[in-house]
Protein backbone atom coordinates (compact mmCIF):
# COMPACT_ATOMS: atom_id res chain seq x y z
CA UNK A 1 0.00 0.00 0.00
CA UNK A 2 1.00 3.63 -0.34
CA UNK A 3 1.55 5.49 2.95
CA UNK A 4 2.67 9.13 2.98
CA UNK A 5 3.73 8.72 -0.64
CA UNK A 6 5.81 5.61 0.03
CA UNK A 7 5.06 2.05 -1.07
CA UNK A 8 5.06 -0.58 1.68
CA UNK A 9 4.17 -4.27 1.66
CA UNK A 10 2.40 -5.35 4.85
CA UNK A 11 2.21 -9.05 5.78
CA UNK A 12 -1.14 -10.46 6.87
CA UNK A 13 -1.49 -11.81 10.41
CA UNK A 14 -4.32 -13.97 11.73
CA UNK A 15 -6.46 -12.15 14.29
CA UNK A 16 -9.05 -14.95 14.50
CA UNK A 17 -10.57 -17.61 12.20
CA UNK A 18 -12.46 -15.00 10.16
CA UNK A 19 -10.23 -11.93 10.21
CA UNK A 20 -6.65 -11.17 9.30
CA UNK A 21 -4.96 -7.82 9.82
CA UNK A 22 -2.12 -6.23 7.90
CA UNK A 23 0.92 -5.89 10.14
CA UNK A 24 2.12 -2.31 10.15
CA UNK A 25 5.34 -1.91 12.10
CA UNK A 26 6.86 1.55 12.14
CA UNK A 27 9.94 0.47 14.13
CA UNK A 28 13.07 0.76 12.04
CA UNK A 29 11.38 2.43 9.07
CA UNK A 30 12.90 5.90 9.43
CA UNK A 31 11.91 6.97 5.92
CA UNK A 32 8.25 6.22 6.54
CA UNK A 33 8.29 7.75 10.03
CA UNK A 34 9.67 11.04 8.66
CA UNK A 35 7.23 11.14 5.73
CA UNK A 36 4.20 10.23 7.86
CA UNK A 37 5.04 12.83 10.49
CA UNK A 38 5.37 15.54 7.85
CA UNK A 39 2.04 14.58 6.30
CA UNK A 40 0.28 14.50 9.68
CA UNK A 41 1.70 17.85 10.76
CA UNK A 42 0.11 19.44 7.70
CA UNK A 43 -3.27 18.39 9.14
CA UNK A 44 -2.57 18.72 12.87
CA UNK A 45 -4.74 20.97 15.04
CA UNK A 46 -3.15 23.46 17.42
CA UNK A 47 -1.70 21.67 20.44
CA UNK A 48 0.71 22.16 23.30
CA UNK A 49 2.00 18.61 23.79
CA UNK A 50 1.85 15.20 22.14
CA UNK A 51 0.89 12.05 24.05
CA UNK A 52 1.32 8.50 22.76
CA UNK A 53 1.19 5.01 24.18
CA UNK A 54 4.23 2.81 24.51
CA UNK A 55 5.55 1.41 22.22
CA UNK A 56 4.78 1.71 18.50
CA UNK A 57 3.60 5.31 18.74
CA UNK A 58 6.92 6.50 20.17
CA UNK A 59 8.86 6.88 16.88
CA UNK A 60 5.95 8.83 15.39
CA UNK A 61 5.57 11.12 18.41
CA UNK A 62 9.31 11.71 18.46
CA UNK A 63 9.44 12.62 14.79
CA UNK A 64 6.36 14.85 15.03
CA UNK A 65 7.99 16.70 17.93
CA UNK A 66 11.33 16.93 16.12
CA UNK A 67 9.81 18.34 12.94
CA UNK A 68 7.76 20.89 14.87
CA UNK A 69 10.63 21.80 17.23
CA UNK A 70 8.65 20.71 20.29
CA UNK A 71 10.93 20.38 23.29
CA UNK A 72 8.83 17.67 24.97
CA UNK A 73 6.26 14.97 24.35
CA UNK A 74 4.77 12.37 26.68
CA UNK A 75 4.64 8.57 26.61
CA UNK A 76 2.08 6.56 28.55
CA UNK A 77 4.10 3.57 29.75
CA UNK A 78 2.96 -0.07 29.92
CA UNK A 79 4.57 -0.55 33.31
CA UNK A 80 5.65 1.72 36.16
CA UNK A 81 9.29 2.77 36.13
CA UNK A 82 11.53 3.51 39.12
CA UNK A 83 12.17 7.05 37.93
CA UNK A 84 8.49 7.96 37.98
CA UNK A 85 7.81 10.39 40.82
CA UNK A 86 4.27 9.10 41.20
CA UNK A 87 1.78 7.61 38.81
CA UNK A 88 -1.75 6.88 37.88
CA UNK A 89 -3.07 4.35 35.39
CA UNK A 90 -5.94 3.26 33.18
CA UNK A 91 -6.80 -0.15 31.73
CA UNK A 92 -6.59 -0.78 27.99
CA UNK A 93 -7.45 -3.68 25.68
CA UNK A 94 -5.59 -3.76 22.36
CA UNK A 95 -6.24 -6.18 19.51
CA UNK A 96 -2.49 -6.69 19.05
CA UNK A 97 -1.90 -7.66 22.70
CA UNK A 98 -3.22 -10.91 24.19
CA UNK A 99 -4.25 -9.67 27.61
CA UNK A 100 -5.55 -6.53 29.24
CA UNK A 101 -2.82 -4.08 30.05
CA UNK A 102 -2.44 -0.79 31.87
CA UNK A 103 -1.04 2.52 30.73
CA UNK A 104 0.77 4.64 33.29
CA UNK A 105 1.50 8.33 33.36
CA UNK A 106 4.02 9.95 35.67
CA UNK A 107 2.52 12.59 37.97
CA UNK A 108 5.38 14.94 36.97
CA UNK A 109 4.20 14.68 33.36
CA UNK A 110 0.61 15.12 34.49
CA UNK A 111 1.54 18.41 36.13
CA UNK A 112 2.83 19.67 32.74
CA UNK A 113 -0.28 18.39 30.95
CA UNK A 114 -2.67 20.18 33.31
CA UNK A 115 -4.47 22.96 31.45
CA UNK A 116 -2.77 22.18 28.12
CA UNK A 117 -4.06 21.04 24.72
CA UNK A 118 -2.93 17.46 24.14
CA UNK A 119 -2.71 15.82 20.71
CA UNK A 120 -3.04 12.04 20.96
CA UNK A 121 -1.01 10.09 18.41
CA UNK A 122 -0.63 6.43 17.50
CA UNK A 123 0.63 4.44 14.56
CA UNK A 124 -2.65 2.60 13.87
CA UNK A 125 -6.11 3.07 15.33
CA UNK A 126 -8.34 0.02 15.13
CA UNK A 127 -10.71 -0.49 18.06
CA UNK A 128 -9.85 2.90 19.54
CA UNK A 129 -9.17 1.37 22.96
CA UNK A 130 -5.62 2.73 23.18
CA UNK A 131 -6.82 6.21 22.25
CA UNK A 132 -9.60 5.95 24.82
CA UNK A 133 -7.03 5.09 27.49
CA UNK A 134 -4.90 8.08 26.45
CA UNK A 135 -8.00 10.27 26.65
CA UNK A 136 -8.68 9.07 30.20
CA UNK A 137 -5.09 9.76 31.23
CA UNK A 138 -5.22 13.24 29.67
CA UNK A 139 -8.49 14.09 31.38
CA UNK A 140 -7.28 12.70 34.73
CA UNK A 141 -4.20 14.92 34.39
CA UNK A 142 -6.38 17.96 33.73
CA UNK A 143 -5.50 18.35 30.06
CA UNK A 144 -7.82 18.98 27.12
CA UNK A 145 -7.91 16.78 24.03
CA UNK A 146 -6.75 18.85 21.05
CA UNK A 147 -7.21 15.99 18.59
CA UNK A 148 -6.41 12.42 17.64
CA UNK A 149 -4.04 11.40 14.84
CA UNK A 150 -2.67 8.18 13.41
CA UNK A 151 -0.90 7.02 10.32
CA UNK A 152 -3.51 4.35 9.57
CA UNK A 153 -7.13 3.71 10.53
CA UNK A 154 -8.27 0.10 10.51
CA UNK A 155 -11.80 -1.29 10.44
CA UNK A 156 -14.45 0.81 12.18
CA UNK A 157 -11.90 3.49 13.09
CA UNK A 158 -12.16 4.64 9.46
CA UNK A 159 -15.73 5.77 10.14
CA UNK A 160 -14.82 7.95 13.12
CA UNK A 161 -14.90 11.64 12.35
CA UNK A 162 -12.67 12.55 15.29
CA UNK A 163 -9.44 10.91 14.04
CA UNK A 164 -7.12 12.41 11.44
CA UNK A 165 -5.29 9.64 9.61
CA UNK A 166 -3.34 9.24 6.39
CA UNK A 167 -4.64 5.96 4.97
CA UNK A 168 -7.29 3.30 5.48
CA UNK A 169 -5.99 -0.11 6.49
CA UNK A 170 -8.45 -2.80 5.43
CA UNK A 171 -9.31 -5.98 7.28
CA UNK A 172 -8.91 -9.24 5.38
CA UNK A 173 -10.62 -12.61 5.02
CA UNK A 174 -8.53 -15.77 5.48
CA UNK A 175 -8.13 -15.99 1.68
CA UNK A 176 -6.52 -12.52 1.62
CA UNK A 177 -9.46 -10.64 0.11
CA UNK A 178 -10.60 -7.41 1.71
CA UNK A 179 -13.58 -7.59 4.03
Amino acid sequence: MKIAGLDRSLPLCKLNDEVYIAAFVIFGDAELTVAAAAALLERAPEYDYLLTAEAKGIPLAHELARQRDDSKYFVARKSPKLYMTGLFSVDVDSITTESRQKLYLDTADAALIRGKRILLVDDVVSTGNSLAALEKLTEAAGGAIAGRMSILAEGDAQKRGDIVYLEKLPLFKPDGTII
